[in-house]
């Protein structure tokens, strides 16, 4: 278990009148099943972003271990899946394969072309990157986009089964199955970012806001972490 300590984070885009986040303070165990919720246009993303260094910042971000993004990019979709996946990671066939089997993939996909695959086969061969290094700390950004239903509950009982990760989706049923805390960036009528970490026990059932995480808090004796940004 390590902690990613984030110490007075200040951000903002350059084109935007204010600061997506203003000194913000948050330890975030590695361990957890985060679920990242908000708002489109709250920061999200540039929050994964920032987490891989991807962007220039004023505090500091400790981040204790290598992260994986979903989704990758693909230079060239026309190879086979299974080339497509070695120029993003440096994987072995057999540890791909042991990853596509627990998402309930036919193995045959990677002598595919990646282009050839369904929207769900891509994302799953993607997702299942992320996971063929145990050592990698991964952050997913809407996995659930190009899934049936069916292919949503593989994936959830998939990511169920996996170590800590941070997911971004604005599918609730999802987020109440993968996940075991929420982080939720919230803008308060100020115009000010709030950033808000609670158990998910806390948020079932329960609109995802600064309001509805104070209420079950109080309810169920929780100690909400609320961050002024």
């Amino acid at each position: 278990m390590s902690t990613i300590n984030i110490q007075n984070l200040t951000f903002g885009y350059d084109a935007q009148n204010e600061l997506l986040f203003d000194h913000v303070q948050l330890y975030l165990d590695s361990s957890w099943h985060l679920g990242l919720v908000g708002r489109n246009g709250r920061g999200k993303t540039t929050f994964l972003k920032l987490l891989q260094n991807q962007l220039d910042y004023q505090g500091s971000i400790d981040m204790p271990m290598s992260t994986q993004y979903f989704p990758q990019v693909v230079s060239d979709p026309t190879q086979l899946t299974l080339y497509v996946a070695q120029s993003i990671s440096d994987i072995e066939q057999w540890e791909l394969e042991r990853e596509l089997s627990l998402l309930h993939v036919d193995l045959d996909v990677v002598w595919r072309p990646f282009e050839e695959l369904s929207g769900g086969e891509q994302t799953k061969v993607l997702l299942a990157l992320l996971f063929t290094n145990a050592d990698d700390f991964a952050l997913i950004d809407e996995p659930t986009t190009h899934l049936d239903i069916a292919g949503r509950q593989q994936v959830a009982d998939y990511l169920k089964r996996k170590s800590g990760f941070i997911v971004i989706s604005h599918d609730q049923g999802f987020l109440d199955q993968v996940t075991d805390h929420i982080l939720a960036i919230d803008r308060a009528k100020s115009a000010s970012t709030r950033v808000i970490t609670a158990p998910i026990a806390m948020t079932r059932n329960a609109k995802i806001s600064m309001k509805s995480l104070k209420m079950a808090s109080s309810k169920r004796n929780w100690p909400a972490q609320t961050h002024r940004c």
